[in-house]
């Protein structure tokens, strides 16, 4: 009998760390937020937050770039989130939490400089942290360079992306809602699974009628709160 060949490589230790790339105004990445942060708090690994810009990605030709704006809606706020990193990761954590129910699920505009300001405050932050960040240039230079690796090293086009110690990155994964528990587990030992195929690029459901409802009533809050139409480049 002759052994069948494969592409699939042997299923690594499981990591200790991933890097999670993120835009706040995606639902999508924070989606995936909630269910990393499950399985971190299940499995001990570190989540290490790292910035992308959808609306550089998506830029059309002609227009600003983010960074040459004063304030832009994501690209802005991922400045007081470069600031706030400085000061230690599970900063940038609690600030992703705040901003992200506050817009994601309580439909609050927090890419609006005064509501941004005010869940600055409830956090506990000094009322001039928004103002330092955006004095300070090299907050804008900290977010371009996240989002320039990503995209020029693995191709990123989207978030979330995750980023692994052997150099692997996965789009995705895509889910609503964000599973829990036992089921972040399993998520888990899937992307894991995944990556033990490093030819398989694409592996994606379609969308019923019903789940995109589904989507939609998850969806509602950041539907409501954002401020622009969306433009999505095609894929590569």
């Amino acid at each position: 009998m002759v052994a069948q060949s494969s592409n699939a490589t042997p299923k690594p230790d499981a990591p200790d760390s991933v890097d999670f790339y993120f835009d706040p105004m995606c639902p999508w990445a924070y989606q995936g937020s909630i269910w990393i942060r499950d399985v971190r708090d299940r499995l001990g690994i570190t989540v290490n937050w790292r910035f992308f810009s959808l609306e550089e990605i998506n830029r059309v030709e002609g227009k600003k770039h983010p960074w040459e704006r004063p304030w832009s809606y994501g690209w802005g706020q991922m400045r007081v989130g470069a600031l706030l990193r400085r000061q230690g990761m599970d900063q940038l954590d609690a600030w992703y939490v705040a901003v992200g129910r506050a817009f994601h699920e309580g439909a609050v505009p927090t890419h609006e400089q005064a509501e941004h300001r005010r869940i600055l405050g409830e956090l506990g932050h000094p009322a001039d942290l928004l103002d330092r960040a955006l004095d300070d240039p090299t907050t804008s230079d900290e977010v371009r360079a996240d989002h320039d690796l990503v995209t020029s090293k693995y191709g990123a086009f989207g978030v979330p992306v995750l980023v692994f110690p052997d150099d692997r990155a996965v789009f995705g994964p895509v889910v609503v809602p964000a599973p829990t528990g036992a089921e972040a587990e399993r998520l888990w030992e899937l992307v894991l699974s995944y990556l033990t195929f490093p030819t398989l690029f694409e592996l994606k459901s379609p969308k019923s009628p019903s789940d995109l409802r589904t989507i939609a009533e998850v969806f509602e809050p950041y539907l409501a709160a954002r401020s622009w139409h969306t433009i999505e480049n095609p894929a590569p």
